[in-house]
């Protein structure tokens, strides 16, 4: 409760400092939508990866596998798979990558940080392989034409987009919270979640109390994988075109970092849904208040391009978030 409490402490002071610069801006309804849009995406990969944290794993690959995922979804379209076909087959494209990082996790018994850091190499080459970018090009597979209707009507289903002037919401955040909900349910209120939070603290002894840890293991790479290809349909329906090159680059950064912020702790064994939302929202909103720095003229004139400051940004922005947990950690354990 104490992770929870400071990071709404945290997003209520980032909103505020927004509010300090250009009130108006920061208050303005296009952009709270904006930036709305953006915490709901970001929460539907940290809930991933969040589960899988929780149990104690890791995934790298998720920013590739969105990327690979938005390419597969504008190909399958180009090449005359309807869009509600080709999102089945992208989310059970995310199904099988995930299948394939729990059996070479369980079955090899290979470090998860190695395998999908081998992932998130891999699935960006495939990405431009079934894109065939050129190297060095950034080119982007663009919206089919002939499924046009069909497409705006999923995208007015899952973000939003071409809706907001008639609702004034972006859906994003419904399918955000609706994903939350399942999570929520599953982690908070079901015997996979006890599992789940068992392997995290103490993965041998659950393997000893009778549990198959080997099938729960495949089962959170699974979700992890899935909902990262879900983020991939999501960047497509929004955008209307994604890069092979650029789609999902650092997005995994985002997605743990968002996790670490709502209390799930690398060690595993902790962590709640509602933390998650709060966490993913951090660096959005955080990148948002960066952006309305970089416009003032005297930041400006030091730093003229805001971009390279983001990596330094989610860097410390980690870091912070690790020494926090490590500092309410050692205080839960000292003695009354």
């Amino acid at each position: 409760m104490n992770r929870i409490f400071g990071v709404l402490i945290l997003l209520i002071a980032i909103f505020g400092l927004n509010c300090a610069i250009d009130l108006d801006y920061a208050t303005r309804w296009s952009n709270l939508k904006e930036v709305l849009s953006q915490d709901a995406f970001f929460a539907v990969l940290t809930l991933g990866v969040g589960v899988l944290i929780i149990s104690g794993g890791i995934d790298l690959s998720i920013g590739s596998v969105v990327g690979l995922a938005g390419v597969l979804f504008g190909v399958l379209m180009r090449n005359g798979v309807p869009p509600f076909f080709a999102t089945l087959i992208v989310l059970l494209m995310g199904i099988v990558i995930g299948s394939l990082h729990g059996l070479l996790v369980t079955r090899l018994k290979l470090q998860a940080f190695l395998v999908t850091l081998c992932g998130l190499f891999v699935y960006r080459g495939l990405a431009r392989i079934l894109s065939k970018s050129r190297p060095g090009i950034q080119e982007t597979i663009e919206t089919h034409p002939e499924f046009s209707s069909q497409l705006d009507f999923l995208s007015r289903l899952l973000t939003g987009r071409n809706l907001e002037r008639e609702f004034g919401f972006p859906m994003m955040v419904v399918v955000a919270l609706a994903l939350a909900l399942i999570i929520g349910l599953i982690l908070h209120g079901s015997v996979h979640g006890r599992y789940w939070y068992a392997m995290g603290r103490n993965e041998q002894a659950t393997r000893y109390a009778g549990i198959n840890t080997d099938r729960q293991r495949m089962l959170v790479y699974i979700i992890c994988s899935l909902l990262a290809s879900l983020g991939g349909i999501l960047t497509f329906l929004d955008d209307g075109s994604v890069s092979p090159e650029s789609t999902g680059e650092t997005w995994e950064l985002y997605a743990i970092t968002g996790a670490v912020l709502g209390g799930c702790t690398l060690r595993g064994g902790e962590g709640t849904v509602l933390g998650m939302l709060l966490g993913a929202a951090v660096l959005p909103l955080l990148k948002n208040l960066i952006n309305r720095v970089g416009n003032i003229p005297d930041v400006r004139a030091i730093i003229p391009s805001i971009d390279p400051v983001i990596p330094i940004l989610i860097g410390m922005t980690l870091l912070a978030g690790t020494i926090a947990d490590e500092f309410f950690r050692r205080r839960g354990r000292k003695p009354d």
